[in-house]
């Protein structure tokens, strides 16, 4: 449908919707962000965001509002209305019953159990449904969300961290710490938006890690929003293939709120462990873990943070949706360890071409976003 049939107050209703359901990124997973405004006469008359999964939908909260005034009405939302029963009721039906007059949808749900039926219940109720208002918008509301639904794959981030040279630790193996504390503090960020952090023992046991998300080093927003006891952490997700970790060691990973899933060849007794298979270089074969991660955990998004090695392993075998890199303003010298392990590249048409899709200062080092080129 043309973009023409949308008029600047469509434009300024949907804009807000997608605001609204911004609120959610931290805590609604599995479930996608979705944000709904309802309007009479050109005046709101009901908002709402969707914010944890078994609780309300935004199309829910707004009618709440809205009430016997939504009779005639028109409901702008960042995605189709579901229309199947899960832990909630359906949303179109709920449109229905209350008597709306038209619905604008940014876009199509591409889960596979509502994928244009609700726009279709809509319609058959008489109601007018326009869709593709702000879609782009709305598809950057939902990135892992989006692509679970549509390939049973989740979103993968790969963050990096290195000197101004390319190194991630002195040639003693050094590490702590390259970047300063604000860039410490933005990944917080990454890791509460995230379903799961993914790491090795590796990292465990060489930097102490906890990859969880300390909500004091969140943005101050997030935490006029939400308490501590509120924050959804992350699944911590452990490739242990060596079978190197239990909880009786004195890690903070076994020490910090969050919960563990161990990927072993082996079970242990008393963990959450998950076995998986190994290619024929005797590691994890990485797609099909991420495929078992998002079908058997739905999980959607998956922040990674690693050595060299699972880097490399990533974006060599094409798994890596995006990378953030940190630059930090330091010279760490020739014999330092290198950002990753890409090794046997003889010409530079080999070489893997990175698309920067955003550059900026984070405190004292550079925030580098990018996506990784398709080789033609």
């Amino acid at each position: 449908m043309s973009q023409s049939v949308f008029s600047a107050f469509d434009h300024q209703m949907m804009v807000k919707a997608i605001e609204l359901a911004k609120q959610g990124i931290y805590t609604t997973a599995p479930n996608p962000n979705v944000g709904c405004v309802i309007t009479l006469d050109q005046e709101i008359i009901g908002q709402g965001a969707h914010l944890k999964a078994g609780e309300p939908h935004a199309e829910v909260h707004a009618l709440r509002l809205a009430g016997e005034r939504a009779k005639g009405a028109t409901a702008y939302v960042t995605l189709e209305p579901c229309s199947h029963y899960g832990r909630t009721p359906p949303c179109a039906e709920a449109l229905i019953k209350a008597q709306v007059a038209r619905v604008v949808c940014a876009m199509q749900d591409p889960n596979p159990q509502v994928a244009g039926r609700g726009i279709t219940m809509l319609r058959e109720a008489g109601i007018q449904v326009d869709v593709g208002l702000l879609e782009q918008d709305a598809i950057a509301l939902n990135p892992g969300f989006i692509k679970r639904m549509k390939t049973g794959m989740p979103f993968v981030q790969l963050k990096l961290a290195s000197s101004i040279d390319g190194k991630t630790s002195l040639a003693n193996g050094k590490s702590q710490w390259i970047t300063g504390p604000n860039a410490r503090q933005d990944v917080q960020h990454y890791r509460a938006k995230a379903g799961a952090v993914l790491s090795t023992s590796k990292t465990v046991l060489d930097d102490d890690a906890s990859l969880n998300v300390r909500w004091h080093d969140l943005p101050s927003s997030v935490q006029a929003q939400y308490s501590e006891s509120q924050l959804r952490q992350p699944i911590r997700v452990i490739l242990d293939r060596q079978n190197q970790l239990n909880s009786n060691k004195a890690l903070k990973l076994f020490n910090t709120e969050g919960e563990c899933l161990f990927v072993r060849t082996i079970s242990h007794a008393g963990e959450s462990d998950m076995i998986a298979a190994l290619n024929d270089k005797q590691q994890f074969d990485l797609p099909t873990l991420l495929q078992q991660l998002a079908s058997e955990h739905n999980i959607n998004h998956i922040w990674v943070e690693a050595g060299a090695s699972l880097a490399a392993s990533m974006i060599e075998q094409a798994l890596v949706d995006e990378l953030i890199v940190y630059i930090a303003p330091k010279l760490m010298g020739t014999d330092g360890r290198g950002l990753t392990q890409i090794t046997g590249l003889t010409e530079m048409d080999q070489a893997i071409d990175l698309n920067i899709t955003d550059l900026r200062m984070v405190g004292s080092d550079i925030r580098v976003t990018a996506t990784i080129k398709t080789k033609k």
